[in-house]
């Protein structure tokens, strides 16, 4: 359940979050950085404050506690964060690439895949990871909107940890923090050239 949550938000996040963040660093619409700003504050505002106004609907709609609908719900509080981030790195790759591109017979859709794209693969694997970490951490919106069967990794862990005051099996509960972690930790080591890569740059021109 967790991989397939995870799997999806990530591919969904970042999909939109290139075009999107594309389309805003090319576009010379005045309002571009209140639209930024605007979609941080909804970032910035605790989930479990928007999943409270969901619940009625999706009981109504008999929605509640399947996956695609946590999927949606969880896309949708990380986007502007996957926008914000991938709009600073398309920010630091100069124009002219894209005009380049055009010289050369391309289409802007063609300039954004096969030379846009490329340049700035180290900061989509960056924000892809920090997407990653957030729907996999994510306990308020998986716990409220996810029947038992579908539940993830994290909301799993905290239920049983609750069991361990009564039924007193620490070791397992060591055991299923330690296997809730492990995870990221290969992740992280996996991918720590591209996440060091990502995040410097544009630091340095030239």
């Amino acid at each position: 359940n967790t991989f397939i949550i995870c799997f999806f938000v990530v591919c969904t996040s970042l999909t939109i979050g290139t075009l999107g963040g594309y389309a805003l660093s090319r576009s010379n619409y005045r309002y571009t950085f209140i639209l930024l700003i605007t979609a941080l504050i909804f970032r910035a505002m605790p989930p479990i404050t928007l999943v409270a106004g969901y619940m009625l609907p999706f009981f109504q709609w008999n929605v509640w506690g399947l996956m695609p609908t946590t999927i949606i719900v969880l896309v949708a509080i990380n986007q502007p964060f996957t926008l914000w981030m991938l709009h600073s790195f398309f920010q630091n790759i100069p124009k002219e690439l894209d005009e380049s591109a055009k010289v050369d017979g391309c289409t802007q859709f063609q300039a954004f895949r096969y030379v846009i794209i490329p340049v700035m693969w180290p900061g989509v694997i960056t924000t892809g990871l920090f997407s990653f970490l957030l729907a996999y951490n994510d306990f308020a919106v998986t716990a409220m909107l996810l029947s038992e069967e579908n539940r993830t990794m994290v909301p799993q862990v905290a239920a049983f940890l609750g069991t361990t005051y009564t039924e007193g099996n620490i070791m397992f509960a060591v055991a299923s923090v330690v296997s809730a972690t492990a995870p990221l930790f290969i992740l992280v080591m996996f991918f720590q050239r591209q996440i060091v890569s990502g995040l410097t740059q544009g630091a340095v021109k030239g």
